[in-house]
């Protein structure tokens, strides 16, 4: 097997809503996935909570024994999911939970650190190795999206909140995601759901710029950008595709993971790209790890990628490298939930 197909299935992120091994998975597994998204369905993202039969047919036991499956068919594996901090907790009954947002409100920094580390030691004991969260989004007007998942009402409150949940999660060994750079203070739509793009002034988006900023010092491994299109950073391309955008990342310092919103949402698509061409142009712009639903065609993609490498559209360094970053940090991923 030629290592670009390995480095092509490393960058990827599939995303399931059950603990079902498939025969795609298995076969991404097998030619060099090394990450999996154990997530949720529509209807539990929309309203914020895992479903009844979900609490009551999932056992802590169901879970760890799949998480170990996955780390076994991939050789160490990222296994990450949402456990937000006023959000959606993907692990419902089966860690400690942490406090809702009022509760977090009033807390000190060291009781949101403490309570986050004993959470994040529970969920590494289940074989998890990576939280998207936490949601760094500071709303300022409309956002169906976010509503009911940010931290705070005001950069401060959510830098600190924010800041302790990372130190508390990194500390117990999880691979920290703080998300949606550049920040959706005000958007039209649900990225999920509609061709949606932020209404934001330049001015708007680097105030929501500074809460990143603020919340790198506390050291989370890796970063997600948005889905939807925020024209006061690039006119053209959604955050996740956007050169410009994850370019101003990096100049806050940040040098760890950079991972995308779904490459599968209507608001990153816009009509104007498949799935696979919004992973090349993921990839040109400068991100690692590629989130989208599993129920996309994985071998057919991989095969898009290495055709872009092949016929220069993509170079292939780098490609390689966002795969070694990967691989790099999945393998510390492990040793950390070996020790």
């Amino acid at each position: 097997m030629s290592q670009l197909v390995l480095d092509a299935n490393a960058v990827l992120l599939p995303a399931i809503d059950n603990l079902e091994l498939t025969p795609a998975l298995e076969q991404y597994f097998a030619e060099g996935g090394k990450t999996l998204l154990l997530g949720e369905n529509r209807a539990e993202y929309v309203a914020r909570k895992m479903s009844e039969r979900r609490c009551q047919s999932e056992t802590a036991a169901d879970f760890a024994a799949f998480a170990s499956l996955i780390h076994k068919k991939a050789g160490g594996a990222i296994i990450a999911l949402d456990q937000e901090p006023a959000g959606i907790l993907r692990l419902h009954g089966m860690v400690p939970q942490i406090p809702g947002r009022d509760a977090l409100l009033a807390m000190t920094d060291d009781e949101i650190y403490t309570s986050t580390l004993t959470m994040a030691k529970a969920a590494r004991a289940l074989g998890v190795t990576m939280f998207l969260s936490p949601v760094v989004d500071v709303i300022t007007g409309n956002n169906p999206w976010l509503q009911g998942r940010a931290l705070a009402d005001d950069p401060a409150n959510t830098t600190r909140i924010a800041s302790a949940f990372i130190k508390g999660g990194e500390a117990a060994g999880i691979i920290t995601v703080a998300k949606h750079f550049p920040g959706h203070p005000d958007i039209d739509g649900d990225p999920a759901a509609d061709i949606a793009t932020v209404v934001a002034s330049k001015d708007d988006i680097d105030r929501a710029i500074s809460v990143f900023a603020g919340v790198i010092a506390a050291g989370p491994r890796a970063i997600m950008t948005g889905p939807a299109l925020v024209p006061a950073m690039d006119a053209d391309l959604p955050s996740s595709l956007s050169e410009p955008t994850i370019s101003a990342l990096k100049k806050l310092g940040f040098s760890g993971l950079v991972v995308s919103d779904d490459l599968d949402a209507p608001a990153t698509l816009r009509d104007r790209f498949d799935v696979p061409g919004a992973a090349i142009a993921a990839l040109k712009a400068g991100s690692d790890l590629l989130l989208l639903s599993a129920a996309n065609d994985l071998r057919a993609l991989n095969t898009r990628i290495c055709q872009a490498v092949e016929n220069g559209d993509l170079p292939a360094q780098r490609l390689a490298d966002a795969a070694n970053r990967v691989r790099k940090l999945a393998s510390k991923a492990a040793a950390q939930l070996a020790g």
